[in-house]
């Protein structure tokens, strides 16, 4: 019987690479922003993501992510029973993850301004002499 090799994975191209870094270097404070208003659970928590700020993730990356902000004081989680269905693990900011929240949006604010303004002329794909 003849041995059959599974095609090796594409590598995704290095814009792939670059977005998913970007992406994954911004999932903890997209976590605590979206727990500034109050207490959700961990769904609640995804869906937040995806409608405000178009970040789509697996079910299976929220609660690593969750556990660690918990680990550093940053959240609090509690069971709650639901009128309907399985009881649910709720998460809330504590006052360092107020605080944490509000340094990283700061921070971000002016990072994203900055660099906002560098890539300006890339976007509206400006001409620019090029140097000889």
């Amino acid at each position: 019987m003849a041995r059959q090799f599974a095609a090796p994975p594409e590598e995704p191209d290095t814009t792939d690479k670059w977005e998913a870094q970007m992406r994954k270097g911004c999932l903890e404070m997209a976590v605590l922003a979206s727990l500034w208003r109050g207490r959700l659970y961990g769904l609640e928590i995804l869906r937040v993501l995806e409608r405000d700020s178009n970040l789509v993730l697996a079910e299976g990356t929220i609660y690593p992510i969750l556990n660690r902000l918990r680990t550093e004081g940053l959240v609090q989680s509690e069971w709650v029973e639901a009128q309907a269905g399985h009881p649910r693990k709720y998460y809330h900011l504590t006052a360092a993850g107020r605080e944490r929240a509000t340094q990283m949006a700061k921070t971000w604010t002016q990072f994203s301004a900055g660099l906002g303004c560098l890539i300006e002329p890339v976007v509206r794909k400006e001409e620019v002499e090029q140097p000889l």
